[in-house]
């Protein structure tokens, strides 16, 4: 018999006997434990849990399960979170004219290595419209031109949100959408929309970082996948990883090796936040590996 399972998530006031009554709760409802991590961070006084547990009284309806958990949570001030652990979540992924996140993430999907459902791709160009079909995903070309008004640019976005609504979105992922969201967009999508961007940012600004990082020697290049918020490329990290490189290589080779950990670290940050793996914690996030 294949019993129900979650994933639990929380975060509080760090304080005595957190994980005690955590886990007496469970085993008092019929549940069953597979794999707890927890947290306190002694900066700001607050502690993060992530269980992942499996419901094996069958007189225990989700519905119950979630109202009894609302009481305790309660009465510690909880702010937390339960999740079907066999729902896959719904992905929105945006691109513009640079694809090789997007063809990544489309790969690990179809392969079964990401536990996702995409039932959407958004673009302002039109160029992986093909791609997307190979895939079976429909493709919305939403276009803003150079120099676009703000109206224009409202309404765009108006679109963008009524998709992901429509669609029950639940992660939206800009895997290179080269385009700013407006401080609305952002503030509709806080906590679920990731983006991807060079490590060497804000020191290379601009178009070509890599060719600037060629300019200046780095001996370093990188990847950092972040929460999206109003304050451009400042989001709370999720992920960042690097590769060394040398005076030999040209700036097409330095951009080959960029987008190879730009696809690896946007998939993990990716991958852990469908498996409920990241909590915020101010402007930084708690990532359970």
């Amino acid at each position: 018999m294949t019993h129900p399972e979650y994933i639990l998530t929380l975060s509080c006031v760090d304080q005595r006997g957190i994980v005690h009554r955590v886990s007496g709760f469970l085993s008092e409802h019929g549940c069953n434990i597979i794999d707890s991590a927890q947290f306190g961070d002694p900066m700001s006084q607050t502690f993060f849990m992530r269980v992942h547990f499996a419901s094996e009284d069958a007189a225990m309806t989700d519905q119950a399960l979630r109202a009894a958990f609302a009481q305790l949570a309660g009465t510690m001030q909880m702010n937390w979170q339960l999740h079907d652990a066999h729902r896959k979540p719904r992905m929105l992924l945006m691109v513009s004219k640079i694809g090789h996140c997007l063809n990544d993430l489309l790969f690990r999907h179809k392969s079964g290595l990401l536990p996702v459902e995409i039932p959407a791709i958004v673009s302002n160009h039109t160029d992986f419209y093909q791609l997307a079909a190979s895939y079976n995903i429909p493709f919305h070309h939403l276009p803003l031109a150079a120099g676009a008004t703000a109206e224009a640019k409202r309404k765009q976005e108006e679109r963008v949100l009524e998709i992901i609504e429509s669609n029950q979105i639940d992660l939206v992922v800009l895997a290179r959408y080269m385009q700013i969201l407006s401080p609305e967009l952002c503030n509709a999508l806080k906590g679920r929309a990731i983006n991807i961007h060079h490590s060497f940012l804000p020191s290379f600004k601009g178009a070509k970082p890599y060719y600037q990082a060629h300019e200046r020697g780095v001996k370093l290049i990188g990847a950092t996948a972040h929460f999206v918020t109003g304050d451009l490329d400042e989001g709370p990290i999720i992920e960042q990883d690097v590769e060394r490189v040398d005076h030999a290589m040209d700036p097409e080779t330095l951009t080959s090796i960029g987008r190879d950990v730009e696809c690896v670290v946007l998939a993990r940050a990716v991958k852990w936040f469908v498996e409920h793996r990241i909590l915020l914690n101010g402007h930084k996030t708690v990532v359970f590996r």
